[in-house]
């Protein structure tokens, strides 16, 4: 990692969307709370509430939902100074619909949207932060061709000037197929220092973890959700449990792990300690409504600590 770097300690590339949150079943209409997200602007937000410098770089459209979302990351203290504005296509959508207690589903109105439409001609200005760590995800991959291309572009980019590469594998079904996600993501994760994971989505990316580290990754983490999670690197593998805390809302918690997985990388913490406080975010990330919203800032990442019950006075 390059140290001693005048830029940001993280910038991540993504489509950010505006999000509706439904309180009930879609069809039957009801009240709902309009917000943002999208996978990398989620880390960003939960890395600059840990006091790091991130930035989130991508496409947005002419319109007020590009608004609300720079309003809201510019708020959060997230960098957005590279994010293009696109004047021939629209902002994305996301609808969240709660059917369970832990059941979400969502309903995607994001195709030839501003986001789908990164392209190679950004990855300049974003590189020019020159940023420690840069951080992709899978997600980005799916959205078309051309983000595809850029995405390759810039994981080559970031490496030549000396910055981390974190991929996390985040496969989206409802985007694209597993057999079409394979081959790219094998690639993308193969061309990383840290690949992030559930169990489930290192299938797509090789055969055993060891594959991955023969391939020269330096960390495979693996999210495990209840269970916890664990890294693999050359010394070994360590696991750390998952921190208990009452569930109310399960999206957003692999972010919310990955973020403070690299805020570890960022402090120089061990393994075992980048897990915990991956761990530590995710329990937050549950115990809250909303992809972002219940992020803790560094003060509070001792809260789980508290008996429960406990009033803070």
């Amino acid at each position: 990692m390059a140290e001693g770097s005048d830029g940001i300690d993280v910038l991540t590339v993504g489509e950010t969307m505006t999000a509706v949150r439904c309180a009930g079943p879609l069809r039957l209409g009801g009240p709902a709370q309009i917000t943002v997200a999208g996978a990398e602007s989620n880390l960003a937000i939960g890395l600059a509430r840990l006091g790091h410098r991130a930035a989130w770089s991508g496409r947005l459209g002419p319109d007020e939902s590009a608004e609300l979302i720079l309003r809201t990351l510019r708020a959060e203290g997230v960098d957005t100074s590279t994010v293009a504005r696109d004047p021939e296509a629209g902002t994305g959508l996301l609808l969240f619909e709660r059917r369970l207690a832990d059941l979400t589903r969502v309903e995607y109105h994001r195709a030839g949207s501003a986001g789908s439409r990164w392209n190679a001609g950004d990855i300049e200005p974003a590189l020019a932060l020159r940023p420690r760590i840069v951080h992709v995800t899978g997600i980005t991959a799916a959205l078309s061709g051309a983000a595809r291309e850029a995405l390759s572009d810039l994981v080559a980019g970031a490496r030549g000037q000396g910055a981390l590469v974190s991929v996390d594998v985040n496969f989206r079904g409802r985007l694209w197929s597993r057999d079409q996600a394979r081959p790219m993501l094998r690639d993308l994760a193969r061309r990383a220092d840290v690949v992030i994971a559930s169990e489930d989505e290192l299938e797509l990316v090789a055969a055993e973890p060891e594959e991955l580290l023969e391939a020269g990754v330096g960390e495979v983490v693996t999210k495990r959700g209840a269970a916890g999670a664990s890294a693999l690197t050359r010394e070994g593998e360590v696991s750390v449990p998952a921190r208990r805390v009452q569930v109310v809302d399960t999206i957003g918690a692999g972010d919310a792990f990955s973020a403070g997985y690299l805020s570890g990388v960022l402090d120089g913490c061990e393994v075992d300690q980048r897990l915990a406080r991956g761990a530590t975010l995710g329990a937050f990330a549950v115990a809250s409504a909303g992809d972002w919203e219940g992020l803790p800032t560094r003060e509070e990442l001792a809260l789980l600590d508290v008996d429960e019950g406990e009033s803070i006075r």
